[in-house]
C-alpha cells in the first residue's frame, strides 16, 4: 500500500500557477499602458499651450485667441473634458513682453479618471509689434 504525501504532490498547481502569472502580468501591462496614456495627455497639453503661446503672441491676434488656440487643440486631440482650465496672459518675465498660457487639466490615473487639476503646464512666446519700438 502506497501512502501520498499532500506536501509533495504538484497535482493541481498549474491552473493556480497560470492564473498568479496571468493576474500579474495583466497588471503589469494595464500598468504601461496607463503611463503611455498619462505621458500622451501631458505631450497633447503642452504642445496645445505652446501653439496657444506663439497664436497669441501674434501682432493681429489676441490673447483670447490664443486661449481658444489652445482649447481646440486639446479637444481635437484629447477631449473637452482635459480643456476645462485655460489661462492666457501677458509677462515680462523674460526680460521682453511674452504671451504665457497656462493649462490645468486631469491628470489621468485610471483609464480617463485621475486627479483634477493634477497636471499645470505652461508655455511661453515673445510678442511681436508691428511698430518700431
Amino acid at each position: 500500500m502506497r501512502r501520498w504525501s499532500a506536501a509533495g504532490d504538484d497535482r493541481g498547481s498549474g491552473p493556480v500557477d497560470f492564473v498568479l502569472v496571468g493576474a500579474l502580468l495583466t497588471t503589469l501591462t494595464l500598468a504601461v499602458l496607463q503611463l503611455g496614456f498619462a505621458v500622451y495627455v501631458r505631450n497633447v497639453v503642452h504642445d496645445a499651450a505652446v501653439e496657444g503661446a506663439h497664436y497669441a503672441a501674434l501682432a493681429d491676434t489676441t490673447l483670447d485667441d490664443g486661449a481658444e488656440r489652445t482649447r481646440a487643440s486639446i479637444v481635437r486631440a484629447v477631449g473637452d473634458g482635459f480643456a476645462g482650465d485655460i489661462a492666457v496672459s501677458q509677462s515680462d518675465r523674460l526680460g521682453y513682453p511674452t504671451a504665457v498660457v497656462t493649462v490645468r487639466t486631469t491628470l489621468p490615473v485610471i483609464g480617463l479618471l485621475g486627479i483634477p487639476y493634477g497636471l499645470e503646464v505652461d508655455a511661453h512666446a515673445p510678442m511681436e509689434s508691428l511698430g518700431e519700438e
